[in-house]
């Protein structure tokens, strides 16, 4: 059997829909990481059957909360001293920044520097999102 170790300070995002923990770990740039991270793949949940979970040992300077655009189930575990400190449960943030790009080659982001992405909800029951710009409509699958 696989066995991960726990992690003595960081954070556990936990209860990942299967499949989508790659690309969270792709969207927080882990595999540039100078730090332990661990991604596992199809892990037995009680819950779900199946889920992804990625373990970090560090602290990670991201709206995590954002996280909820791809997977509104997951669940955020900040751990001290290899205990769980806090449980963060995700929710749809009104606004977000520094994670997504915005499509447009015209937008302002995408020609100007040192300006921040930022996009704004425009729809919460279809997770609908648009840059604050120029109003491209966010498309996370891509």
């Amino acid at each position: 059997m696989l066995s991960i170790t726990s992690i003595k300070k960081g954070i556990v995002i936990d209860h990942i829909k299967p499949g989508m923990g790659y690309k969270i770990f792709k969207l927080l740039e882990l595999d540039k990481a100078d730090y332990r991270v661990a991604l596992i793949i199809n892990a037995r949940s009680k819950k779900y059957g199946k889920k992804d979970l990625i373990k970090i040992e560090n602290e990670v300077d991201i709206d995590l909360q954002a996280l909820s655009i791809l997977d509104d189930n997951l669940t955020i575990n900040i751990i001290e001293d290899e205990i769980i400190k806090e449980k963060l449960q995700v929710n749809l943030p009104e606004n977000f920044e520094g994670i997504f790009k915005c499509k447009n080659p015209r937008c302002v982001t995408t020609t100007e520097r040192n300006i921040e992405q930022k996009f704004k909800l425009i729809d919460k029951n279809e997770k609908v999102y648009a840059c604050e710009y120029c109003d491209q409509l966010l498309d996370i699958e891509e």
